[in-house]
This record gives structure tokens, C-alpha cells and sequence, in this order.
């Protein structure tokens, strides 16, 4: 028999020792995973990234048959368009103003913003139940009656909102940080919008993470993985545009790729600058006409919008997509003003100040720029051409030539035309970045989170005045000598005092 000390002994301690540490060390790797709480949390954000590609499907749904019923209308009553634009605008901008303010635009600015802010009253304005059903309501009157908005800018904002009601510290603790679900939430909306996940992951880091690390991996993949689940099991699995097998060769596509580049570059460069400058303010009396009466001046942009419809022959009004779809299938042509048409009404919608989006209109005034190269170069008709003009004014105007080739790639599932794509996405970034130094939708939103952190400032003034103001009154009852509280006029270095530029949060 061995005694105490000897070799044997200390051996069978050492592995002892051993065991003890290996099965603690095992039982703290698996506690998150035995965790009925984290559990909770997990299932939680898989039911709420559910919902997220849910209310996409039923946006899309409603806005195909938005626009449906708008052209069936239009059928019955060529005139009774020149009667529901105005009215819907201006309908849709009082409701926008009285009920649903945060719900201009396109609404990836207000993501955006959201995702850059620390302040949780602004994030509230911009993110929340309110603007979820608003949002959607508003867009679906909006194509009802006509307007050329899009349904993925609001679907950014909306899975934003979504994923949003997960966020801050909960009984079994915090799911993911609040930015990260944003940016996962905005991801999940475009990928369910297009049916295009990699498109929504790409949108995610390249668009909404610009200014800021990503760090929301798994959030975003999830989110996006159950979300482009539940529009698979519902609409199945489709592209945007169909299948388009056209592509271009060398070095005969040279020419396409470099002209799409320049000219959608150029394109969206310009149009970039022009909405930032309107969105400022427009001058002279129209500026005053919409600053005073913005409902009437919706309604005036809607009676522009029916105007330039019906002297197009309907071909303005809506997303467009049909028209796209139908040119790259070769089933209809696209007139050389298309393009030009199409941006007016854009305009006018994003001036009007309804909701809704100008992602998917961008696409068709891409391929109505393709279908021009097209006739510059001699070329009949060449699908491969439009679709590298609707990438390159994507990208132009987006200045995200990754997101918008990949997006593009995924709409026509033709992967043979990658590297072209990627040439005229380039390209077409670099001669935007030319003309518009900043891109259109991160300088939207800072001037949004400007002007909102004023109105929060102005707000906490306000209130710590009025808190103030009684006992101002009572201590002048009691000493009258002294003049009243009301006597003395406000200081107002706080609310001339414009507010600092939002730092990027890493």
C-alpha cells in the first residue's frame, strides 16, 4: 500500500484537480445555454424578426393592390385623377401632420438617425407603434392615389420600429443593444421588401452602420434569416424582376458599362443634391406657399403628379415597377423620356413631404436611363443594358455601390452579369461622390437629428420655464417692490444657441 505523499498519491490528486476544474469550467459554458431566461430572450427576438418580414409581406401585398386599384380607377375615369391626387395628397399630409409626425419621407433617414442618436426622446419620434401602422397606412393612400413613392424606404423604418420594442434592460436582460436592432431591423425590412437577403445584410452594414462600427452579426443575420423565412413560406420563392439570363461580353460591353457608370453617376449626383437643397427649403413663393399652407401644397403636387401622369400615358404613377419589369422582359419599351418624367414625379412626392420612399422608383429611373444608352449605342433593345442603368443610378444616388449591385444581382438572379454590375456600381459611386460630396440619406438625417435635438432643447426650455414660473409669482405677491416674473424677458442663448453636430457612436 502506497502512503500519503507518495507519487501515486500525488498523481490521483493532480487529475482529481483536473476533473474538478473541467466540469466547472463545462458547467459555466453551458449555463447560457441551460438558461431558461436567455431562452425567453432568444425566442423573443426570433418572434419579433418574424413579424418584421410579416408586416413587410403585408405592405407589399397592399401596395400591389394599392396600385391596382389606382390604375383600375384611372381606367373606369381617365379624368378622376386630376381629383384623387389632390385630394389623397392633401388627405395624407394633414394625417401626417395632425397624427403621424416622424412619418416623412422615406423613412431610412429616420432609421439612420435613430441608429446615431443617444437621446431616447428623439429615438421615441422616429421609432415607435405609431409609426409603424402610420407609415403604412399613409404609403398605401399615397400609391393609392397615384404618387411615385416606393414601399422599401418605409419598410426600413418600420422594421426598425419593430425590432425597436426590444429594446432596454428586461427581466432576463437585454436582448442586443438598441442601435444593433435598429440596424438588424432595418436590414430585415429591405430583405423582405425585395426578397433579397443579402441585399438586406449589405444594406445594413454599408448604408445604415456608415458612420459607425457593425457589431450586429448575428442580430442582423437572424433577423434577416427569419424574416426572408417568412416571406418564402408566404410568397414563395420569387425575384424581384424575374429572371433576366441577358449579359454582357467582352470587350463588347465596355462601352455599356462605362457610359451606365458615368451618365447613372452623374444622374443620381445630381438628383442627390437637388432633393438635399428641397429638402432645406425651396426658395422664393413656392418655399412660402408650403411653409404656410402645407396641405394645400400637397394637394397641388398631387394635381402636378396627375398632370404628368396621364400626359405619359400612367407610365409615372406608382413604383414603377412594372414598367422596369416589363422592359427587361422585353414585352415594352421605355420612351426616351421616361427617365426625366419619372424623377419629376419623384420630386414632386419627395417635396410634398407624403410618405414613402424613392428606392424602388430609383430602379425605374435607372432602367429608363439604361434603355437611352441603349439607343446611343445603336443597340435595339438589350436587357443586360438595363440593368446596369438601374444599377448605376442606384448607386449613384445611394452612393452604396456594394448594396446596390448586390440588390440588383439578387432581382434578376443573373449572376453572370457580377462583374459588370460591380464595374457600373463603382464607377457610377465615384462621379456622384463628384457632384454630392455627402450621400442623399445620411444627409438627410443629420439634418433631421439637428433640427430635432432643437426641438428637444426648445421643449426642455419650455418646460423647466413653466416649472419655474410659480414660484416666480409667489414671491412676487409677497414682495411687490420687486418686479413680476412676466417682467422680465427670457434669456434665449439656449434657444439661439444651434445645436452641435451628431458625433457617430462607434
Amino acid at each position: 500500500m502506497p502512503k500519503n505523499g507518495s507519487p501515486n498519491s500525488s498523481s490521483g490528486g493532480k487529475f482529481r484537480a483536473f476533473i474538478t476544474r473541467f466540469t466547472r469550467s463545462g458547467f459555466r459554458v453551458a449555463m447560457p445555454w441551460l438558461s431558461f431566461g436567455r431562452w425567453q430572450n432568444r425566442i423573443l427576438f426570433v418572434g419579433i424578426a418574424l413579424l418584421a418580414g410579416l408586416a413587410a409581406i403585408v405592405f407589399a401585398i397592399g401596395a400591389d393592390l394599392a396600385i391596382e386599384v389606382h390604375a383600375e380607377l384611372v381606367h373606369l375615369a381617365w379624368w378622376s385623377s386630376l381629383l384623387i391626387a389632390p385630394a389623397g395628397f392633401a388627405l395624407i399630409s394633414w394625417l401626417t401632420r395632425r397624427f403621424f409626425p416622424g412619418c416623412e419621407g422615406s423613412g431610412i433617414p429616420q432609421a439612420i438617425a435613430a441608429s446615431l442618436t443617444e437621446d431616447s426622446a428623439i429615438r421615441k419620434r422616429l421609432l415607435s407603434v405609431r409609426i409603424i401602422f402610420g407609415k403604412i397606412i399613409l404609403t398605401l393612400v399615397g400609391l393609392l392615389s397615384g404618387a411615385s413613392i416606393g414601399r422599401e424606404g418605409p419598410s426600413v423604418q418600420v422594421g426598425a420600429s419593430i425590432l425597436n420594442l426590444l429594446s432596454g434592460k428586461r427581466k432576463n436582460g437585454r436582448i442586443a443593444p438598441t442601435k444593433d436592432l435598429i440596424v438588424a431591423g432595418g436590414g430585415a425590412g429591405v430583405a423582405s421588401a425585395f426578397n433579397t437577403p443579402l441585399g438586406g445584410i449589405m444594406f445594413a452594414i454599408e448604408e445604415l452602420s456608415r458612420y459607425r462600427a457593425f457589431r450586429a452579426n448575428s442580430t442582423t443575420l437572424v433577423a434577416v434569416i427569419f424574416a426572408g423565412l417568412m416571406s418564402l413560406a408566404t410568397l414563395g420563392n420569387y425575384t424581384y424582376f424575374g429572371r433576366t439570363p441577358a449579359a454582357v461580353g467582352w470587350p463588347d460591353g465596355l462601352w455599356p458599362v462605362l457610359l451606365c457608370g458615368i451618365l447613372g453617376g452623374l444622374a443620381g449626383g445630381i438628383s442627390t443634391r437637388l432633393l438635399i437643397a428641397s429638402s432645406r427649403g425651396l426658395p422664393g413663393r413656392v418655399g412660402w406657399f408650403k411653409r404656410e399652407r402645407p396641405v394645400a401644397f400637397a394637394a397641388a403636387c398631387g394635381l402636378a403628379t396627375a398632370i404628368i401622369g396621364l400626359s405619359t400615358g400612367g407610365m409615372t404613377w406608382g413604383t414603377g415597377y412594372a414598367e422596369s419589369k416589363a422592359a427587361l422582359e422585353g414585352t415594352a419599351g421605355l420612351p426616351i423620356y421616361f427617365m426625366f418624367a419619372k424623377a419629376a414625379v419623384i420630386w414632386i412626392a419627395f417635396i410634398s413631404g407624403i410618405p414613402g420612399g424613392i428606392f424602388a422608383p430609383a430602379l425605374a429611373i435607372g432602367a429608363g436611363l439604361g434603355a437611352n444608352v441603349a439607343l446611343m449605342l445603336g443597340i435595339d433593345h438589350n436587357p443586360a443594358i438595363l440593368v446596369l442603368g438601374t444599377v448605376a443610378f442606384l448607386a449613384g444616388i445611394t452612393q452604396s455601390p456594394i448594396t446596390s449591385f448586390v440588390i440588383v444581382m439578387e432581382m434578376t438572379a443573373n449572376h453572370q452579369m457580377l462583374l459588370p454590375l460591380m464595374s457600373a456600381a463603382v464607377i457610377a459611386q465615384g462621379f456622384s461622390r463628384s457632384v454630392a460630396p455627402v450621400p442623399l440619406y445620411d444627409a438627410l438625417a443629420i439634418d433631421m437629428l439637428k433640427r430635432l435635438t432643437h426641438e428637444e432643447k426648445e421643449r426642455k426650455a419650455a418646460t423647466s420655464d413653466s416649472d419655474v414660473e410659480p414660484e416666480s409669482v409667489a414671491a412676487a405677491e409677497h414682495d411687490p417692490p420687486h418686479p413680476a416674473a412676466d417682467d422680465v424677458p427670457p434669456s434665449t442663448d439656449d434657444a439661439n444657441t444651434p445645436p452641435a453636430s451628431p458625433k457617430p457612436t462607434s
